[in-house]
Order: C-alpha cells, then structure tokens, then sequence
C-alpha cells in the first residue's frame, strides 16, 4: 500500500501516454533519413531551431528551440521504458532530439492552420479528460494547493508548464484529426479482417532440427584439416595472448603494527562532520484497513463501501483485534497479510488525506474512516518519532566500522606503495622476503583467466595486460587486501595446431555445412509429403519427429515454432489437408499439415464488428499520418527552416518508428 499511496500506478500511466509519450501524435513520428544532414547552429545548449517556413521557402518570423535538456530527460527516460544499457543513450538521444523536432514541426503546422487550444478548451479537458478522476474527483475541484502538489509530485514541474504541455498534445490531436479525418474502410473490409484474425488452426508439424542435423555431419580429417588451411586467417589469433606474472600479495594482517586502532576521539571528529547522515525525520509507524472504491464508481457502490467501513470502525471500537480485522478485510494486498502494517514513514510520503490523520494521532489511537482517491480507511497510529539526531551513544557502532576500514584503505596503499619501491629496486621476490610475505609465479594466464591466490585477481590481469614485459612493478587491490606484480613474459596470440583445436574445428565445420543441409532436408520432406499427401509418412520416412499443436490462433505461442505470427502463419492461409512448403525458422525448420480450420462464425464477426473496424480506421490513419509527418518533415528541411546544433551532431541512426 506504501507503493500505491505514494504513486497512482494510473497516474504513471497517463504520464507515459500523454506527458512523456506525447500523446498518440508522435507515437507515430519516424526516423528520416539524412534528417541531420542539413547545416547547424553553434548554440550547444540548443539540439535545433525549428522556424516556420515561409512563402517560396523563405524563413518566417515564429522559431521555436528544442533544448538539449529536453532531449537529455527524453532520451533518459526512453533508456529507462525500454530497459536498454547506458552505452546507447548518445544513440537514444539522437531519436528523442528528432522526435522533438518533428513535435515542433507539427505544432508549427497546427498553427498555421490555426488549431490552438483556449483556456476554456483546457479547462473542459481537465474536466472530463484522463486527469479528470485525479483533479476533479466526483466532479469536484481539488483546490489549487492540491493541484500544484498533484503537478509536482508526479510530474515534477509546475502547474503552468504542466498546462502548456497539455495544451500543445491537445493541438496535435486535432492536427492529427484533420489530416486523418477522412480515412474510411468498408464493412468487407472489416468482415475480412475479423475473418482473417480471428481464424484458428489445427496442425501435424514435422521438425527438423539443426542441433540434429548437426551430429549427423562427420567428415574426415583430412576434409577437417582442408577446412583448417581454407580458414587459416579465422585461426591466425585463436589461441589468445597469455601472460606469466609473479606477484605478491597481502592484507590487513600483514601491515606493520597490525590493524590500525581506532579511538574515542577518531569517532567523535567523524560524527561532528557527518550530523547530516544521522538526522532522523519525524516518523510515524501506522498501519490500515482499506475499503477501496474503483475509480469512477457511482453513488451506490461508495456508498456501501463507507457503511463497510463504518461497520469495522465499530467492530474495533467495541474490542475488535485491527490486525485481525485488517488481514480479513483490507483491500491493500501489499499490507493485509500483516495486519495492515504499512511500518514507519516519512511526513509527505503518504497522499495527503492520509498524511495528515496518520501524523495527527497519538499513539494508540484509532482514526475515524478517512476518504482517499483509493476508497475508505481506518489508521491505527502504533509509535512515533520526532525529528532529531542520532546520539554517539547509538551510532558508534556504525561509524567504528567505517574509520576502520579507511584507516586500514589507506595503511594497505602506503604498503603496496613501499613494497612496489623495494622490488623495483630489489625484486619482488627479495622485497617479499624482506617483510615475511611469499612471492607466486603463475603459469601462463590469459586477460580472463583466473589467479587462484587472489580473492578477486582480475584487477592484476587488466593491469598485467597493458603494460610491456619487465614493466616496473606496480600495486593493485585484490578484493580483500593488495598485490604487488611484475610481467615476467608474454606469449602473443597464435593458430592452434589442427590436433590441439579439432574439436572447436569440427563445431565451426558444422555450423558452416548446417545452413545448406536444413533447407535441403526441409525442401526433401515438404516435396516428399506432398508427393504422398501425407506429411506423417514421409517423416516417418525419413525419422523426423512429429509432432502435434493445438487448436491455435495467430496470437499463439507453439512448442519449437515460436509466434504463429511469424513464417508458421501460412497455416492460416492453407485449407484443411493443406500441406505447406519448407518453412525455415533458423535453427530449426518445420513442414506442416492442417488438420482442422475454424473461421468465425456471422455472429462471431458482427460481435467484433465495431472493434475491428476501430483498429482497422486506427491502423490506416497512422499509416496516413505517419505519411504526412515524413513529408511535411522534408518539407521544413528542404527550406532550411531545421537548424541542427553543430556542436550536437552524433551517431546517426537507422531508420525506423519511434
């Protein structure tokens, strides 16, 4: 329940689809190709000015700037929806930049056509649009405090930059009307359509599998060695560079004097500095019953929502147990099982309404039921803490740990230093004798390889393998203490004799021979089951296995097929008895056989009418606009009315939707 107080997982929602994502406009908006090509600007903080073009393709007077920050926040957040690795965001950024561009664009375009959104247009979309249930609940304002907190908490602006944004997607959404407005289809079409997704199939499906395939391909050595010599420079680095370093190595037992000691007064100077770290805020530890009321819900079921809750206030006041009360219940799933423990939190982390009851009451005490945007509850205040600061009496325990640790950091790099001194001028093996410690000479190692002495040796190779044979000994930390080493020699990277790499040779001979022959055992089978008109035949025939799927429809996943969506969706197109052409699915391929065909019934197709001619009209009036945006795109570049930033030229990406 902490989760859904704090957050409306409605709100983010509605936040990714109006706010972030810009509302339907730009989710159909496109990568152009050569779109930075065109001349830039010198402003680093500007990623383009867009103006708008004026007559014969001279320059207006209206300009408009997309900022890098803007582009940085979208970017960052594309990374984060799509759960992609940091190394892509100079590409991400590159999308985001244009897919603001082409906003601005477009906003210039709904202006021309003079599509602006009134204050009166913003304030009925308020109203009765997706925040309508957030800012007018049960048809009544929230109050503007409360607005500007609702802006603030979920999208992090102000109240006026929030109604900007609103009324600029508003803009787009009529831009998109007009342009799209007349797109029309025809009930046949519609009826086809239904038809063709909704018809599902049954089918006998014979496997072939390259792993199989694979185990059946033995050459000779003599054809293996032929393949080694053809493939001479594939080899020429298989075997990678390996090094022979000898280290030594030691922790904290090992420092002169022993482990660094840490005293009253060191403790005491770290928590003079570090207050800030040991302020506590004022909390309180709450826990609750939650009769939730959907969103939207009319008089009655709020209604008998608030007498369910009323009716619990009176069980606990006349003795009734509130954990037991709340485990049986509560609507909160994150909360119930523990008798509607929600534990300590901080003021302002809750909505407001409860916020204020949780901190209001004593310990002990019991709320009256309280109203939420998620229904009704009943608080039970249990402890409370004011703010204040951590004694040294209570924190003294953390901070030892912490000093140690940086004495002892700090003692082990003054060590390493010293060794590294002495067997550059003695030699590890002297400079590790001198001070009781034991030097190790490895075998040859490669950059990945493992140092068994060493708790974490890769630290030492990433070093070893970038400097030179004989280098000056030099420190590195090993996890749980520091290693002082030297490269004594280096075998660079070589072929591997045929004997030594046969096996790795017969795998790579494999996968190279695997391609031909699945297409050319597919092609045996589909010709050999339509030459029988049976696919069970000839794959017995040849021993492939068959196998069966159920009665499926294009949405389905099939065992060793994948998505019917993909090649395997010929069945669909084939009739009962219908045996297929080789159909390649890369690592393996299958030949198929209908055995049953089910297309939807008149009244199947008259439920989904309206359904299938909405995605119909939807998927035709992106296509159009999506069509529109790449011209009047081209449009603006041509004229020059797109500076880009010279300074934020950048990778430039391939084609594509955003």
């Amino acid at each position: 329940m902490i989760r859904i107080l704090q957050q409306d997982n409605r709100i983010t929602k509605i936040l990714f689809a109006v706010i972030i994502g810009f509302a339907v406009v730009t989710m159909v908006i496109t990568l152009v190709p050569g779109v930075f090509d065109n001349a830039g600007t010198n402003d680093a903080n500007a990623f383009a000015t867009v103006r708008e073009t004026g007559l014969l393709g001279r320059l207006g007077i209206d300009s408009s700037v997309v900022k890098m920050t803007e582009v940085n926040q979208l970017a960052s957040r594309q990374l984060q929806q799509q759960r992609l690795p940091e190394f892509l965001l100079p590409y991400m950024s590159q999308r985001a930049g244009q897919i603001l561009v082409q906003r601005q664009i477009l906003k210039h375009e709904a202006d021309r056509l003079n599509l602006q959104v009134s204050d009166e247009d913003l304030r009925n979309e308020l109203q009765t649009g997706p925040f309508a249930q957030y800012l007018f609940p049960g048809g009544k304002y929230i109050g503007d405090d409360a607005y500007m907190n609702f802006v603030q908490n979920f999208f992090q602006t102000n109240r006026a930059d929030f109604e900007a944004q609103i009324k600029s997607d508003m803009e787009l959404q009529r831009l998109q009307a007009l342009i799209t407005g007349g797109v029309s289809v025809s009930d046949n079409a519609v009826r086809e359509a239904y038809r063709t997704q909704g018809t599902k199939v049954k089918f006998d499906y014979a496997v072939v599998s390259a792993d199989s395939l694979g185990k059946s391909i033995n050459p000779a050595d003599a054809e293996l060695e032929k393949f080694f010599k053809d493939n001479a420079a594939k080899y020429a680095t298989a075997v990678p560079e390996t090094r022979k370093i000898e280290y030594v190595s030691f922790d904290a037992s090992n420092l002169p004097g022993g482990k660094p000691q840490i005293s009253d007064a060191d403790v005491q100077s770290y928590y003079n500095q570090h207050q800030s770290q040991y302020q506590v805020k004022e909390q309180v530890k709450v826990r609750h019953i939650l009769v939730a009321v959907p969103q939207g819900a009319d008089a009655k079921t709020d209604q008998a929502a608030k007498a369910k809750a009323d009716d619990l206030l009176k069980q606990i006041k006349n003795g009734g147990n509130f954990a037991d009360l709340a485990s049986k219940n509560s609507d909160d799933p994150g909360s119930k099982g523990q008798g509607g423990e929600l534990g300590w939190l901080d003021r302002g982390r809750t909505v407001p309404e409860f916020d204020k009851t949780a901190f209001a009451l004593a310990p002990g005490q019991t709320s009256d039921v309280i109203k939420t945007q998620f229904g009704y509850h009943i608080l039970q205040t249990e402890d409370k803490k004011t703010a204040h600061l951590r004694p040294l009496s209570e924190v003294k325990a953390e901070i030892v740990p912490i000093l140690e640790q940086q004495r002892v950091g700090a003692a082990e790099q003054t060590y390493a230093s010293q060794l590294a001194t002495d067997a550059k001028k003695n030699g590890i093996e002297k400079a590790a004798a001198a001070r009781g410690l034991h030097a190790v000479t490895t075998d040859y190692v490669a950059k990945d390889g493992v140092i068994a002495g060493l708790a974490d040796g890769s630290g030492l190779l990433t070093q070893a393998f970038s400097v030179v044979k004989g280098a000056d000994p030099a420190s590195v930390s090993t996890g749980d203490g520091f290693a002082v080493f030297q490269v004594q020699d280096i075998k660079a990277a070589h072929a591997p004799s045929f004997a030594d790499y046969k096996p790795h040779i017969l795998d790579d001979y494999r996968e190279q021979q695997i391609p031909l022959l699945l297409n050319t055992q597919l092609n045996k089978l589909a010709d050999r089951a339509k030459v029988l008109n049976d696919l069970k035949k000839a794959a017995a025939e040849m021993n492939i296995p068959l196998k069966t799927s159920e009665l499926v429809g294009r949405e389905a996943q099939v065992p060793e097929i994948g998505a019917m969506s993909g090649p395997a969706s010929v069945a669909f197109s084939l009739n009962k008895g219908g045996i297929s052409n080789a159909i390649n699915l890369g690592r393996t391929g299958i030949v198929l056989d209908v055995t049953d065909k089910q297309e939807p019934t008149a009244e199947d197709i008259a439920k989904n009418f309206e359904q299938t001619r909405e995605q119909l009209l939807n998927d035709q009036r992106e296509q159009l606009f999506q069509v529109y945006v790449g011209t009047v795109t081209k449009k603006y570049e041509e004229a020059g009315a797109v500076r880009y930033s010279k300074k934020q030229q950048g990778p430039t990406l391939p084609t594509g939707g955003n």
